[in-house]
């Protein structure tokens, strides 16, 4: 069986499962810290309270075999609309060529989905299902010229001791040369909590395409909440391929707003 049939059954299973087991627990305003999408390339695997906005920030410079570019502001938009569901919005990202006679700078395309909260599984296992596609609005040299849909599935699990693992498999259908080229994403990351704010990670995320070679990344960041609803984050990476850029670093800052409409409307 293909790698992309292989995912593709994991998912009809994992949807399937969860269909008939107990309802995934809600995820209170009152309680709940915030819990972004970044700064590992891994989503969160739970989602926003119902009647919550979360926005997500970043700037990353990076170093492409000798070309340097910078991205802001990666600016995703998270909102609740149910206790297991959110809408997703991505914000065209502006990509900005630092070399002299560069002319692939601009702004990316935009994005829409849907995240369904399926877990938490029996031995506490986290488990969503993004689906959502990408729509070309961005700069022509930037721009994949068609409508992009995409698969992703984020797990996590807690550990002891502070402790924390996940990983996520993903597909995109991207257009190349007027054919569809197939990717399929896998990553899986460590994390610890070194304090109740204060978190760190290691994470590996590899992309292999149906056609081309492989984009294989190291990753290592923190995250820290300045408050329940507000999160400042550092990360870096660097490549294991020749495909993927030398090395990055970055920084984001996200926040949430609760109780815009009534959870009970």
């Amino acid at each position: 069986m293909s790698r992309c049939n292989c995912f593709a059954a994991v998912v009809l299973v994992a949807v399937s499962y969860t269909a008939v087991a107990q309802s995934p627990a809600r995820q209170s305003v009152d309680d709940a810290e915030i819990v972004t999408d970044r700064p590992d390339v891994t989503e969160a695997a739970v989602v926003v309270p119902k009647g919550s906005v979360q926005i997500e920030n970043g700037f990353t410079w990076s170093l492409d075999h000798g070309s340097n570019s910078v991205d802001l502001s990666e600016s995703l938009v998270r909102v609740g609309i149910a206790s297991c569901t959110e809408l997703r919005i991505g914000l065209p990202n502006y990509f900005a060529n630092l070399a002299r006679h560069a002319s692939s700078s601009g702004f990316q395309d935009v994005s829409f989905g849907i995240k369904e909260q399926l877990g938490p599984l029996p031995g506490n296992i986290d488990l969503a299902v993004i689906i959502a596609s990408s729509f070309p609005t961005g700069h022509r040299g930037l721009s994949s010229g068609g409508i992009d849909p995409f698969v992703k599935l984020p797990w996590s699990k807690e550990l002891p001791r502070g402790w924390s693992i996940g990983g996520m498999q993903s597909l995109f259908w991207s257009p190349e040369d007027r054919k569809r080229n197939i990717t399929s994403e896998a990553t899986i990351y460590l994390e610890r909590q070194l304090t109740k704010p204060w978190d760190v990670f290691a994470e590996y995320a590899g992309d292999y395409t149906q056609r081309g070679g492989s984009r294989q990344l190291a990753h290592f960041g923190t995250a820290y909440k300045i408050a329940a609803t507000h999160q400042l984050d550092f990360h870096f990476g660097y490549g294991l391929s020749h495909a993927t850029p030398n090395h990055f670093f970055a920084v984001g800052y996200s926040f949430r707003l609760d109780d815009l409409w009534s959870r009970h409307r």
